[in-house]
């Protein structure tokens, strides 16, 4: 595995390159263009850019995270082939940077969910949380107010103001989109990108839904192991992978993750490594790293990847804000470096393990 953590560049993430590379193992960075509107074209000389600023800090670009997917492939309107062009000059244009991996979503409007962005917990550490009571009591444009004013002055990924403050118009968009419409949607959309995927050999990995289900009635298609599964009968082609979000995907405790991991195996081709607490149905919090400070078996999930030969690039998620640090919720130095440092002690004691034949 390649040890990284996502970076947001320049003027948009409180922690610099220069500290990343002080974190022991992590020799890349998961980054984006984050100006760029959803339904743009990157220019090829703002990617070159990027990779020159990365790799001038000693790492490299190990995948982009995110080539958003604009609403109107996902609705499905006349002018989503437009969008989609565009979507396939981008991916041109990365391809012939070097960059292959391309983690991207297919949500609603909402690229994530979470009612609370700094619960205190009994540490004095903040984290992100979701109480699902709270969603069902509000509507959905109060809930991008309130997501927006408890930002830290930064812009969250999947929340940008400049497309979310038309919320009541994207609802109304979505209104005929049931799960099968989107579903059918992205499998256009992976249709359509398929030979410039294949010419550059570049990994689409479609990121779980969070939380994992239905959302202000939104559908939500990638949710489990049975939904992942189909739509890689779907699209049965080498580009079409996963991000496997253990967040994510862990949202739902009835999800097995060890056994997600092995059901999927070789089309992982990107890892966002975190643990939650569940406390009730639709009610938790994120947690620490450990193990023993969350719900999952942070060991078995790790020793399933690594079972199944991951290489790829691995990151820890969100974080708990510690130390006084401020910074985009969920996205801190301090906590990150310690979830990086302890996956890294899991995946050398589980290799060590192997090699001993322990």
């Amino acid at each position: 595995m390649k040890m990284t953590l996502r970076w947001y560049g320049p003027g948009y993430d409180s922690v610099t390159l220069e500290q990343i590379r002080q974190i022991p193992g992590v020799t890349g960075v998961i980054t984006t263009l984050y100006d760029i509107p959803a339904g743009e074209k990157w220019p090829k000389e703002r990617i070159r850019e990027l990779k020159k600023i990365v790799e001038d800090a000693g790492l490299k670009i190990e995948g982009i995270e995110s080539v958003n997917v604009h609403d109107s492939i996902k609705i499905g309107t006349p002018d989503r082939d437009k969008y989609i062009q565009n979507y396939i000059e981008t991916l041109e244009n990365l391809g012939e940077e070097g960059i292959n991996i391309v983690c991207y979503n297919f949500m609603p409007v909402f690229d994530w969910t979470r009612t609370d962005l700094a619960k205190m917990r009994p540490d004095g550490s903040t984290v992100l949380a979701y109480d699902q009571k709270v969603v069902d009591t509000i509507d959905p444009q109060t809930f991008f107010n309130q997501t927006n004013d408890n930002s830290n002055g930064f812009v969250m990924p999947g929340w940008e103001p400049e497309r979310l403050s038309h919320v009541k118009e994207l609802f109304e968009a979505y209104k005929d989109v049931d799960s099968d419409k989107l579903f059918a949607n992205l499998v256009y959309f992976l249709e359509a990108i398929g030979p410039v995927c294949e010419k550059y050999g570049i990994k689409m990995a479609i990121h779980p839904d969070d939380p994992a289900w239905p959302v202000f009635g939104l559908p939500r298609i990638i949710t489990g192991k049975e939904s992942i599964l189909k739509l890689f009968k779907a699209v049965d082609k080498p580009y079409n992978g996963l991000t496997f979000c253990m967040g994510s995907l862990g949202t739902n405790p009835k999800n097995d993750l060890p056994a997600i991991i092995r059901a999927v195996g070789d089309r992982i081709y990107f890892a966002h490594v975190r643990n939650l607490h569940h406390f009730a149905p639709g009610v938790f919090e994120e947690a620490a790293h450990l193990s023993s400070d969350g719900t999952f078996d942070m060991y078995e999930a790790v020793k399933a990847l690594h079972d199944t030969g991951f290489d790829g690039p691995i990151r820890p998620d969100h974080g708990r804000t510690i130390w006084g640090e401020k910074c985009m919720p969920g996205y801190g130095l301090y906590d990150r470096a310690l979830g990086a440092c302890y996956i890294e002690g899991l995946w050398e004691a589980i290799d060590k393990a192997e090699a001993r034949g322990v």
